[in-house]
């Protein structure tokens, strides 16, 4: 064997462990992604306010396209939203588009504070602690 032959060998060595390490990075990028999404999802949830739980249980995930519509679910304490749209996040990586809705007709108006359970909004909250909700997923 000459040293060409043995630097080719290297070369294709490293290669593969640069492929190796380049697919292992994108795989715990994509699940830092999910645990991110959510930790938003369960934080927009559990910030809104509360009285029937038609609004809590109306939050919704999509994937590259807003969902729209309502869902006929009541869900007080949240646990029920989250278990029913985290499942979609499977299928999340590192690029997409995700959207979290809430498409009732006053969902704006909770936002803007027109709850005194929720005065200062959900989504403007969760956006404002998502550097924390990142940093969890991260470890």
């Amino acid at each position: 064997m000459t040293k060409v032959d043995r630097r080719i060998r290297k070369g294709a060595r490293f290669s593969k462990q640069v492929q190796a390490f380049a697919k292992a990075t994108e795989a715990k990028a994509n699940e830092v992604v999910r645990k991110t999404a959510l930790g938003i999802l369960a934080n927009v949830v559990t910030a809104s306010p509360v009285d029937t739980g038609r609004f809590r249980g109306n939050w919704q995930l999509g994937i590259a396209e807003r969902p729209s519509g309502t869902v006929e679910a009541e869900d007080k304490d949240g646990s029920g939203t989250v278990s029913r749209e985290g499942p979609k996040l499977e299928r999340v990586k590192l690029g997409d588009t995700l959207y979290v809705t809430n498409n009732l007709p006053y969902g704006r108006r909770l936002e803007f504070g027109w709850s005194d359970q929720a005065p200062k909004g959900m989504v403007r909250v969760t956006l404002a602690n998502v550097n924390e909700i990142l940093e969890e997923a991260a470890k």
